[in-house]
């Protein structure tokens, strides 16, 4: 760096203005810590925008809240995307914390007093710095054999879109995690020619109400319990609410829902229509991709089938390699091997939020990992010392003090 390069000097730098961002700078700001957002869009929670739009959350609105403001009844239940949209927006004017827009990190890394953070706008120095770019930031689509040679669309499930365009398709859902059953949930309320799912093992899926009680509700309940009793409880709600599915094609997975979740971060699935589809014929559980053909799509049972458009429900990388690769920090997936208020010895200061799904869904871990996170910068604020040596770079006129 040039001695002469102008720096932003903060106490903490949150890297993305999401739910887990913004939640990180509430829980500060409830401290008296100084904070300042990078966003690489130039707006918050962008990751929305992108949504398809008929995405609701599977998380009852009761359990989806960020500290300090409630998401408004009139949301519903479970919230539309535009509602959460509209929520962190709101969310995010009421923080008054400084959120540079439109400034993309290309790399951080650990310098004497703090972490140097450069991005495609200049440099910054924070004491402490807090990822909250999110475990599915980047859409990823194996590498089927022959997939360049298919004349059809192959899209990831990020870009699902509207629903109508889907009216009157063959298509092919690869995947029924998560996000797979929650598209092949909005296919089951529209008129198709054909649907088929592509799986490996049957997802480990639960209703979204069971006799009228919405089931996300009792997730916090299942978060406290032993792993294998809260495994065997949800195999149990599968059973009562679906029966064996096995005889629709849909196998059990080898793993408990909760020790899936620990061990890969898949969430179990949320069924809202796609298990009456499948049990009516208006869904087809198919095996696994073997490669493509010019028109056609070879599986593991030899059998060749002709979808029009083929749905990747294949999952996300975090995106982190670029910025934090030359660093230990990332495991061989580039999820981090730490998170919330756990920070590995060598690398002090250095947090990470919004990486590892939870069953009690994604709004609520970010409420309270942000709080664990505040409560450990709160007791290592003086983790580095308080003054920058004059020769690293020269500090801007305007700049922040330090807390205390």
């Amino acid at each position: 760096m040039s001695p002469n390069a102008t720096v932003k000097d903060d106490n903490v730098v949150i890297i993305g203005a999401g739910a887990s961002g913004l939640a990180v700078a509430e829980a500060l700001r409830e401290r008296g810590i100084p904070a300042r957002i990078i966003e690489q869009a130039n707006r918050v929670g962008d990751a929305w925008y992108h949504r398809h739009p008929q995405l609701r959350l599977n998380t009852h609105r009761h359990l989806s809240a960020l500290p300090g403001l409630a998401i408004p009844k009139a949301a519903g239940a479970f919230p539309s995307r535009d509602s959460i949209i509209r929520y962190l927006t709101d969310y995010a004017k009421r923080l008054n914390v400084p959120i540079d827009y439109g400034v993309a990190v290309t790399r951080i890394d650990r310098g004497q007093t703090g972490w140097m953070i450069t991005t495609d706008s200049g440099h910054y120095h924070a004491r402490h710095v807090v990822v909250a770019t999110g475990h599915a930031r980047i859409p990823t689509i194996p590498s089927w054999e022959g997939r360049e040679t298919f004349g059809k669309p192959i899209i990831h499930a990020a870009e699902f879109g509207d629903l109508a365009q889907y009216r009157k398709k063959k298509i092919l859902v690869v995947g029924a995690g998560n996000s797979g059953t929650d598209i092949l949930n909005h296919l089951a309320t529209i008129e198709t020619d054909q649907v088929w799912v592509s799986v490996r093992h049957g997802p480990v899926i639960f209703p979204v109400r069971l006799f009228g009680i919405p089931m996300q509700r009792l997730s916090p309940l299942f978060a406290v319990m032993p792993v294998r009793l809260a495994d065997a409880m949800l195999a149990l709600t599968e059973t009562v609410a679906f029966g064996n599915l096995a005889k629709w094609g849909l196998r059990k997975h080898p793993q408990g829902g909760i020790t899936r979740l620990l061990d890969t971060g898949t969430a179990p699935a949320i069924d809202n229509g796609f298990v009456a589809a499948l049990k009516a014929g208006k869904v087809t559980v198919v095996p696994e991709i073997t490669g493509f053909e010019a028109t056609g799509v070879r599986l593991a049972d030899n059998q060749t089938i002709e979808p029009d458009i083929v749905i990747a429900a294949t999952g996300y990388r975090t995106g982190l390699q670029s910025m934090l690769g030359h660093l230990d920090v990332l495991d061989a997936s580039g999820v981090p091997k730490t998170h919330g208020d756990a920070q590995l010895d060598a690398y002090p200061g250095l947090w990470f939020t919004g990486m590892q799904p939870r069953l009690t869904g994604f709004f609520q871990l970010a409420g309270s990992t942000a709080r664990a996170i505040a409560l450990a910068i709160d007791r290592n604020l003086d983790l580095w010392s308080a003054s920058l040596p004059a020769d690293l770079f020269e500090m801007p006129m305007d700049t922040p003090s330090p807390r205390g």
